[in-house]
């Protein structure tokens, strides 16, 4: 590609223009002979104190926003407006493939599992579909873990392009607010999207929960086109909110639950491996059997479904696709049972999330509800106390143990949540904190171990230990069946 084609709405040198582009990137490091640099700004460091070592490397260019000179050495530096924006937009063009069919969902919890589930039901239909998200790249080829939810531009766009050279028609991807605000899905060509629910997170990184919501609602009020389909759960509190800005965008809604409009669900019955539901389309009622626990998996899978049929989907086959589905990884997963009693891993890292888990699971325990879990470092300390408080009041016994204390002190964090759960056992080395509960485990009891999910390491310092919490509980069980 040439770089007037990567550039096509900047005026460049008629020389430079002709020059061909052989990759693009905005880390310094991975820069080549006839690379084009994007110098990102950022919170801690500006992209534009790496621009020498990229020109060092053989930059054909440099692209910046409002450079103060015209170069580095003899390497061109070229102005922009928003360099994230130039870098996802000229990543689209560079890698100009994608499937057929895109769906992306936001919201703060729900994300992953509703992806899981739309790429089920879409292969249940027929189509060569895969999942883009927290867990990971899901795809026909297999599956490989990936550690964004939604990947930088250049690493998105070029999966992208390669699912689609390997056939794969549907993608449904999840999208993080940080994406959504940081343009790293700008480039994506959408058919439809999709809101679960709105709840406390990431205010270590947005400065308020009004700019949390419209991070996510960027999604709807900028990159879907009017005439598109919205997919919107309107049980969540802020469903409202979304919903007048799909109708101000001229979006196709579609709302699901049991205020929904198009997917209304009736009744729901759970059982610890099922829940029995009635749901009604288009004035028919119809009776299913979803093989998940808890009303908030009812939901993710509603909101699946709303997808798979805005999409092209027959409703009453995508009914019966939902009677199929298997959870997502470290999502409300029974990993085994102990003395009778089952043992849940969640990935329940907010309060809104830890609340919904301990809820559904609540009316499906006879004896003692029995909770482990912790909070991360270096993100929103408000919401320790507040994970405490509901923890204290939604569960029977209570261990805090460690999430990923990265840079901080673990103890500290430990503390801050235990202020609000002052009856709580504090346990610091998760492993043993894990080991603990099980071992009090009697049968009618439920242990939901919270947190990290489908995660295999644990962040201490600047380090990723080896740990999963699947792994642990396995491996406890194990030896006290021998």
């Amino acid at each position: 590609m040439l770089l007037r084609d990567l550039l096509p709405t900047h005026k460049l040198d008629a020389h430079l223009g002709e020059h061909s582009v052989l990759g693009l990137s905005a880390d310094s490091r991975k820069i080549k002979a006839g690379f084009v640099f994007f110098a990102i700004p950022g919170t801690k460091v500006d992209g534009l104190s790496f621009a020498q070592q990229a020109a060092q490397q053989g930059a054909l260019a440099i692209i910046a926003a409002h450079p103060a000179t015209r170069q580095i050495g003899n390497v061109p530096l070229i102005g922009v407006e928003d360099v994230r924006l130039a870098l996802a937009q000229a990543a689209a063009r560079f890698y100009p493939r994608q499937p057929a069919t895109i769906a992306a969902v936001t919201g703060t919890s729900g994300k992953t599992s509703v992806s899981v589930f739309t790429r089920q039901i879409w292969a249940h239909l027929g189509h060569a579909a895969a999942a883009l998200g927290t867990t990971g790249l899901i795809a026909p080829s297999g599956a490989t873990y990936g550690s964004l939810t939604t990947p930088d531009p250049v690493t998105l766009h070029q999966t992208l392009d390669q699912l689609a050279q390997d056939g794969v028609t549907h993608l449904i991807m999840e999208a993080s607010s940080h994406g959504l605000d940081q343009h790293r899905i700008d480039g994506v060509r959408l058919s439809a999207a999709a809101f679960t629910n709105l709840s406390r997170d990431h205010l270590d990184y947005h400065p308020t929960i009004e700019a949390y919501l419209s991070a996510k609602l960027r999604l709807f009020d900028t990159l879907l086109q009017p005439g598109q389909a919205a997919v919107i759960d309107a049980d969540s509190d802020s469903a409202s909110r979304v919903i007048v800005a799909c109708t101000q965008r001229g979006l196709k809604i579609f709302t699901i639950g049991r205020q929904g409009k198009d997917l209304r669900l009736i009744a729901s019955r759970a059982t610890t491996t099922a829940t029995h539901v009635q749901i009604e389309w288009q004035g028919q009622r119809h009776d299913i059997t979803v093989p998940l626990s808890g009303d908030f998996m009812v939901s993710n899978a509603l909101v699946a479904a709303g997808l798979a049929i805005v999409t092209g989907g027959a409703p009453v086959s995508v009914f019966h696709a939902l009677e199929t589905l298997t959870g997502a990884p470290g999502r409300l997963e029974k990993i085994a049972t102990y003395h009778q009693a089952p043992i849940f891993v969640d990935y329940a890292h907010k309060p809104d999330a830890l609340e919904k888990v301990l809820q559904a699971l609540r009316p499906l325990t006879t004896g003692r509800l029995i909770l482990v879990f912790g909070c991360g470092g270096d993100r929103d300390q408000g919401k320790r106390p507040l994970m405490g408080e509901i923890a204290a009041r939604l569960a029977d016994v209570v261990i805090v143990t460690d999430d990923n204390p990265r840079s901080e002190d673990p103890a500290l964090i430990r503390r801050a949540i235990l202020s609000a759960a002052p009856k709580a056992q504090d346990i610091g080395d998760r492993a043993t904190a894990i080991t603990a509960a099980i071992d009090m485990l009697q049968e009618g009891d439920a242990l939901i171990i919270a947190g990290k999910g489908h995660e295999t390491g644990q962040m201490i310092g600047t380090q990723i230990l080896p740990f999963s919490d699947h792994e642990v509980i396995r491996a406890f069980v194990k030896e006290k069946a021998a």
